[in-house]
């Protein structure tokens, strides 16, 4: 496994699980690379902040209670590894079900976004569930992690929704910028979207966009690939949803998040604003 670059797929234990099993599934036949399931027991340090009263207490009920807490919260490690054990292994068996040549998985303990950036030298590309355990009761439509992965990690991550089935169309936002310029340049040599029918969509002037459009055409059908360039005037969300609609695309790619966390949060981010308007899966460029 270490020799070959991996899908890695960051599941946690809600109902969203089976479809980023499903797409890493897919994505893994399709790119010919070893599958790992990787589920992450994050820490809750507030628990026991909320639970240790021990500096109000007398020398020897501070020991109870610091014994009695170190006890409570090994239970709740151990019962949560066997819980992650068995959800794991009913996964395992969904991937192995869907055709992936290879699968591993993987429990650990740690934070989110520091494992998966720790993992990132090995991995050919991420998949997430754009919502999580988190989102299961809520009706939040980007999970409050997505964001945060996506601008950490440099590997493209495809972000599933809900029912995933493997795409037959798939559409290009292409902006001519260097994330999506690279993007070019790594679908190119992927299989991943080989066969694939592929609109190559700019929104924009013409005059200063054909260009760049050109190139990218161009790029991609020396690698094999079937590409229906596009360019229309307009604003390039409205254009790229109206698109998604007309030509019953069912996989986007797309740069995502080129500025700062902070510039986002002055004037919004159009990544985040796609990516809920977006009711398909997402292949993130970065």
């Amino acid at each position: 496994m270490n020799s070959t670059r991996k899908v890695l797929a960051c599941v946690d234990q809600s109902r969203f699980a089976a479809n980023v099993v499903d797409a890493s599934a897919w994505a893994s036949q399709r790119l010919r690379a070893p599958l790992e399931l990787l589920h992450i027991l994050e820490q809750h340090p507030e628990l026991a902040h909320l639970a240790d009263h021990s500096g109000t207490l007398v020398p020897d009920a501070q020991d109870h209670l610091l014994q009695s807490l170190s006890e409570d919260d090994a239970l709740r490690s151990k019962s949560a590894r066997e819980a992650g054990r068995q959800f794991l292994s009913a996964l395992r068996l969904r991937a192995e079900a869907a055709g992936a040549p290879q699968t591993d998985v993987r429990q650990r303990h740690g934070e989110l976004v520091e494992t998966l950036g720790e993992q990132e030298k090995d991995v050919a590309l991420f998949v997430l569930g754009r919502r999580g355990e988190a989102a299961e009761h809520t009706q939040r439509d980007l999970g409050r992690s997505v964001e945060r992965v996506v601008r950490r990690l440099r590997r493209p991550i495809l972000a599933v929704t809900e029912d995933f089935q493997p795409p037959k169309r798939a559409l290009l936002a292409f902006d001519g910028g260097p994330v999506t310029r690279r993007g070019v340049e790594w679908l190119g040599a992927s299989p991943l979207l080989k066969d694939l029918p592929l609109t190559l969509l700019m929104a924009g002037k013409a005059r200063q966009s054909s260009k760049a459009l050109s190139w990218a055409e161009k790029t991609l059908t020396a690698q094999g690939l079937a590409v229906t360039p596009a360019l229309l005037p307009g604003d390039p969300e409205r254009v790229i949803a109206q698109t998604v609609r007309e030509q019953e695309i069912d996989l986007l790619i797309m740069g995502a998040y080129s500025h700062s966390p902070l510039r986002s949060l002055l004037f919004g981010s159009k990544t985040s604003d796609l990516l809920r308007s977006a009711t398909i899966p997402a292949l993130l460029l970065r």
